[in-house]
């Protein structure tokens, strides 16, 4: 199975390379002074054990990567160029890598299309975004309006922004590409920072050659690294002659350069800094920026522009009309266009002469209005701009989704409830489909209308929720959820899991669309219109025996009242192209039938894939442990124990959709040869997306008098094919404890 998107063989070798050395540079780390790492050795079963002696000393971790309070991991920036200077990859900076590059997708950037680009600005940024691993925010903020998205920028007053790495993965699983931000300056509301700005800018602009690209060349090993995809430059100051002579050579450096190390990479420049060296927002591209847009991948205008500067940008443009982004501000703040509800007419314009378009702090319908209609909101707001947004489409399998936004009130998994309490960790948002309300044609009586919903989930925190209304006339209605590109292979398995609410009995079907790649030939799928290339695949009653393992559920009802349906399509020469969802009328009924459906999962999967052996979670490791008294359970009871560590481990990233984390804790006595012979349920701890895990304030039982405490660590893979990995797959390790010698 390969990784999906297009990574070249060279960057391959580099980005091994470089784990390689961070594990290296994690093992000298580990034998400096003052790093504790718990003793470890290996028993009968392969199960990695380590001997830990308690200790309540002060173990600081670098609060630059960790929350100084709780040792939770969190995203960074840097705020000055000597840091940037100074920055090199560290394995502290491990849970800031993103799992991968951007899913496959068309049309690619290059296509020429007109792209939509969104810059996300929020109070500053770095808020519940920045726990890596995810907090408990009860009303986060959540975008899943993907399939419409080209570029995605995150935006902050720092002077380099680096994307926290939740929306890196939830940007790449849609195949966005996600942006930083270099600035020249702080927000410019702080004057006094105008001459600071001025002064980083000429520190690296007005020297020589050297300064310029040593600055460059540190932008394109962060993306590199942490495997982003790009910057936004914004420059906010006014430069001198030398500075400003030279700018437009560091950009071509600079995007040189990121093109050779980042494949499909980007720099953008803001309308800020003329050619003269003043600040001047310009509004437009127009002679005095010119030498900027020239020298890099796209020109990202400012907000106050009229039509008119739209029509003397085509000529400036020339054939790179697709490169300039027109800057809309949704808050409608100064002489703009449009902006928040009526940011449709800006898109109007924008479209009319074949623009990009830059829409910046979408988040308005979070941070002003209310929290409790969030979702209406947001839904609107796109909705108004459906009509001038394209969308692109995934080309790679295998295809998963269970419509989690990365969000919830609850935790479950495949139908069972794992936890209850709000949670927002967006690098598990899933792939979103395209939302919005469908009529039939005619009087219009016949609807579907999709929309995310937190009140139940069949994986995750949400499910999508389909309600509709299917006219006495018609047999059935039917909604596209997905736009595909996708060369299928010879054999493809679709599995779908819904539930019906209240006692409708309308039949819910996957349907599909093929195109052809050569020669289609089609098996096991009825031709729903001679005309048309739409099907509706046969479900299966029993799985065949070789997917037995993957898929011995179809047919059946699930927990929480969830049904699977399976299909096992075979497609020779043939593209597939859009996944709808189709509701048909109960046998007998010829009157209105009106439903409400929830979608647990979708999956569309190779289905020799599934046949493969996955790869094995190898060589965990426990550091940089941390412990803490607890207070007492009652009286007479010995005080208990918090146990904060980080677990690694080895596996090949490019197979898995993510790792769940989960514990067993002992009672405070246990010997190093019981592994699994006494099961206990694990407990879940959390979900990772790159090879490390930290533990935060695990409540464990005190070690007993001259006996061990013990404590389990078990690191469940999920493979990109969706499907449940046996616990005895999955990778293990144990810590055992003891009180210190009095």
């Amino acid at each position: 199975m390969e990784a999906a998107g297009p990574v070249t063989r060279t960057a391959a070798r580099r980005r091994d390379r470089r784990l390689r050395a961070s594990a290296t540079l994690e093992e000298q780390r580990e034998r400096r002074p003052g790093r504790r790492r718990p003793r470890r050795r290996i028993e009968e079963d392969q199960e990695a054990v380590f001997r830990e002696v308690v200790s309540f000393t002060p173990n600081p971790l670098p609060d630059r990567y960790y929350d100084k309070d709780t040792t939770k991991p969190i995203s960074f920036y840097l705020s000055s160029l000597e840091e940037l200077l100074a920055w090199t990859p560290d394995v502290e900076e491990g849970f800031n890598v993103a799992l991968g590059p951007p899913e496959c997708r068309q049309p690619p950037l290059s296509s020429g299309r007109p792209r939509t680009l969104i810059c996300h600005d929020m109070m500053g940024g770095y808020l519940d975004d920045k726990f890596i691993q995810g907090s408990a925010a009860q009303t986060p903020y959540s975008f899943y309006h993907w399939q419409y998205i080209d570029i995605f920028v995150y935006f902050s007053h720092h002077t380099v922004t680096i994307p926290p790495v939740g929306w890196t993965n939830a940007a790449h699983r849609h195949g966005v590409c996600v942006l930083g931000e270099r600035r020249g300056l702080a927000s410019g509301t702080f004057i006094t920072e105008w001459k600071k700005g001025k002064q980083l800018c000429e520190a690296f602009l007005a020297g020589d050659e050297r300064s310029r690209q040593a600055v460059a060349d540190q932008l394109v090993l962060m993306a590199q690294f942490f495997r982003f995809d790009g910057w936004l430059i914004n420059i906010e100051n006014s430069l001198s002659l030398a500075a400003v002579g030279n700018l437009p050579h560091f950009l071509r450096y600079l995007t040189a350069r990121l093109h050779q190390q980042v494949p499909r990479g980007l720099v953008l420049w803001y309308d800020s800094v003329v050619s003269s060296g003043q600040l001047k927002w310009q509004d437009e591209l127009n002679e005095q920026n010119r030498v900027f847009f020239d020298s890099c991948d796209g020109f990202f205008t400012n907000y106050n522009w009229r039509e008119e500067h739209l029509e003397r940008m085509l000529g400036q443009a020339g054939e790179r009309l697709a490169d300039v982004y027109v800057g809309v501000d949704v808050f409608a703040r100064g002489s703009v266009v449009g902006g928040r509800f009526d940011t449709d007419k800006s898109l109007e314009l924008i479209r009319k002469h074949g623009f990009s378009a830059a829409l910046f702090a979408p988040g308005w319908v979070y941070e002003c209005l209310e929290k409790a209609d969030f979702f209406q909101n947001q839904d609107k707001f796109w909705s108004l701009l459906e009509h001038y947004l394209p969308t692109h489409s995934i080309c790679s399998l295998p295809f998963v989704t269970s419509f989690c936004l990365g969000m919830g009130t609850r935790r479950v998994c495949y139908g069972q409830e794992e936890a209850v309490g709000p949670w927002y960790h967006p690098s598990a948002q899933e792939i979103q489909p395209l939302f919005g309300e469908h009529r039939l044609e005619g009087d219009g009586r016949g609807w579907v209308k999709t929309h995310c919903c937190l009140a139940d989930a069949w994986n995750g925190g949400s499910s999508l929720l389909i309600r509709g209304v299917i006219p006495p006339e018609v047999g059935n209605v039917a909604v596209r959820l997905f736009s595909l590109q996708v060369p299928v292979p010879p054999k493809i398995f679709l599995s779908l899991v819904y539930k019906l609410e209240g006692p409708s009995a309308v039949g819910v079907a996957l349907e599909l669309t093929t195109g052809d790649a050569g020669s289609c030939h089609i098996g096991g799928i009825m031709m729903l219109n001679e005309m048309s290339s739409r099907h509706s695949p046969r479900p299966l009653r029993v799985p065949p025996t070789k997917l037995a393992r993957w898929v011995g559920r179809c047919g059946q009802e699930l927990s929480g009242g969830w049904v699977q349906r399976c299909y096992e399509v075979s497609l020779r020469g043939c593209l597939l192209q859009d996944l709808f969802v189709s509701f048909s009328r109960p046998p007998g009924s010829q009157e209105e039938e009106n439903f409400t459906c929830r979608l647990g999962e979708i999956q569309v999967v190779d289905a020799n894939s599934l046949l493969a052996p996955l790869p094995q979670v190898q060589a965990m490791t426990v550091s940089h442990v941390r412990w803490q008294a607890a207070a007492s359970e009652g009286e007479g009871r010995p005080a208990g124990l918090r146990l904060s560590c980080t677990l690694h481990w080895s596996y090949l990233l490019p197979h898995v959709r993510c790792f769940r984390v989960h514990c067993c804790r002992g009672t405070g006595g246990g010997s190093p040869g019981r592994g699994l012979s006494e099961p206990e349920k694990p407990t879940f701890l959390g979900l990772a997306f790159i090879n490390r895990y930290r533990i935060v304030d695990l409540a464990v039982a005190p070690a007993g008098l001259g006996r061990d405490g013990r404590v389990e660590f078990l690191v469940e893979p999920v493979p990109k094919e969706g499907f449940l990995v046996p616990r005895a797959e999955w990778g293990r390790a144990a810590m055992l404890y003891s009180m210190p010698r009095t």
